[in-house]
């Protein structure tokens, strides 16, 4: 399949957030409940990535990005422009989509944003049992900056690397 057929489009009405909100649950629902549980599943989507928290967050900086295949949603990413790194908040795509090239593209966007926005590297956090995505990141040329463990509230936590790419 061709990157083409891939589209990036940013998210910035409710009608979006929602489209999100429906992705998170569906992806995370089936991607993290053997990681973290279903309990604490339920509780980040509803805390990080309902509608209301997105549009919160995006009111706080980041930027939230709808990825399409063939004008299907497909996934989403968000990005947050820091001092010196632009943060990858979020980068998740459907199952079924995997394997077309979609985190491909998504990742050629989000250099892109960090050569505009005159950024010399990227950074995300990543479960540290996410071994798929693990491997994924440093494929891509992350390197791993160590461990970020990070209290969400209500008992939970988030057990993490920091993984950082320079991209200069």
């Amino acid at each position: 399949m061709s990157c083409e057929m891939v589209t990036i489009s940013e998210a910035h009405l409710e009608m979006h957030f929602k489209e999100i909100q429906r992705l998170a649950s569906s992806i995370w629902k089936a991607h993290y409940t053997p990681i973290i549980g279903e309990e604490q599943v339920l509780y980040m989507l509803d805390k990080f990535q309902s509608a209301k928290a997105i549009e919160s967050q995006i009111k706080g900086g980041f930027k939230y990005y709808i990825l399409s295949f063939e004008n299907l949603p497909v996934g989403y990413l968000a990005i947050k422009k820091e001092e010196d790194s632009l943060f990858l908040s979020k980068i998740y795509v459907l199952d079924k989509y995997r394997g077309q090239k979609i985190g491909k593209k998504a990742m050629a966007f989000i250099t892109e944003k960090a050569y505009h926005y005159k950024l010399s590297k990227i950074r995300l956090t990543v479960n540290v049992n996410n071994i798929n995505a693990i491997l994924a990141y440093k494929k891509m040329g992350f390197l791993n900056n160590g461990p970020l463990v990070t209290d969400i509230g209500n008992g939970y936590i988030m057990d993490d690397y920091e993984m950082i790419k320079q991209i200069n």
